[in-house]
């Protein structure tokens, strides 16, 4: 293989690599409780699950209830690695359907941001 031939071929290479990485998100991969899920009693925390490491500071929840009313929550924490955003959920939720909209930086600076559902039946 001539020079060239070499450098292009490896110039390519790392334009994928590289491409890779930039088109990294933190993907949110687990829920608890789950998208859609029934509960018998109140949460005391939302765990959300990531597919990258985050950045905490740029991180967070807001869960809101059917009237709109947002619930009111602890400060936020990472486990798992910084993978899995932990928030307390500060009082007891009444029955309801209930919606958590997520905010999130990974480590590599990409904000991803999403929401989902679930219910308090007592």
């Amino acid at each position: 293989m001539s020079k060239s031939h070499w450098f292009l071929a490896t110039s390519f290479a790392a334009a994928l690599l590289m491409s890779g990485q930039a088109t990294a998100h933190a993907h949110l991969s687990a829920s608890v409780p789950t998208d859609g899920a029934t509960v018998g009693t109140s949460p005391t925390e939302i765990d959300l699950h990531f597919s990258e490491e985050l950045n905490l500071k740029f991180s967070g929840i807001k869960i809101i209830g059917a009237d709109k009313a947002e619930a009111k929550t602890g400060n936020a924490k990472l486990t798992d690695s910084g993978k899995t955003l932990v928030v307390p959920v500060s009082a007891a939720l009444p029955a309801g359907t209930y919606t958590v909209e997520w905010h999130v930086l990974s480590t590599d600076g990409h904000k991803t941001s999403g929401s989902y559902s679930f219910n308090v039946k007592p």
